[in-house]
């Protein structure tokens, strides 16, 4: 089976796609920016990625989003749900831990089907 990047650097590609199966790397926002921005930008982020790799949210198997502060939990679920809409949800964990960088808030990862 082929294995193609997208977005390819020196360190790591932005996803990688193994048959019918795509891998993103972890996503982040702007730094400083709010939770709910951050969130925002990361969530748009994906969908772009999935529609470059031949996917889309519908399709996301797994997320595992990482938090800086767990205190940010339902500022982050409120943006998350939003855009999940209630359909098509992915099995999904959140955990708390320090990120890159302390101007990072939230990091998510997925792992998705192509369409």
């Amino acid at each position: 089976m082929n294995i193609e990047r997208l977005e390819q650097g020196t360190r790591m590609s932005q996803a990688v796609i193994h048959g019918d199966t795509v891998y993103l790397a972890g996503q982040v926002g702007a730094p400083g920016e709010s939770v709910t921005a951050q969130t925002e930008a990361i969530l748009a982020r994906i969908e772009k990625l999935l529609g470059q790799a031949g996917s889309d949210k519908s399709r996301i198997l797994s997320a595992t989003i990482w938090l800086a502060d767990m205190a940010d939990f339902g500022e982050m679920n409120a943006v998350w749900d939003r855009w999940v809409d209630g359909r098509d949800a992915p099995a999904r964990a959140t955990g708390g831990v320090a990120l890159a960088t302390p101007a990072y808030k939230v990091e998510i990862i997925v792992v998705a089907a192509r369409n």
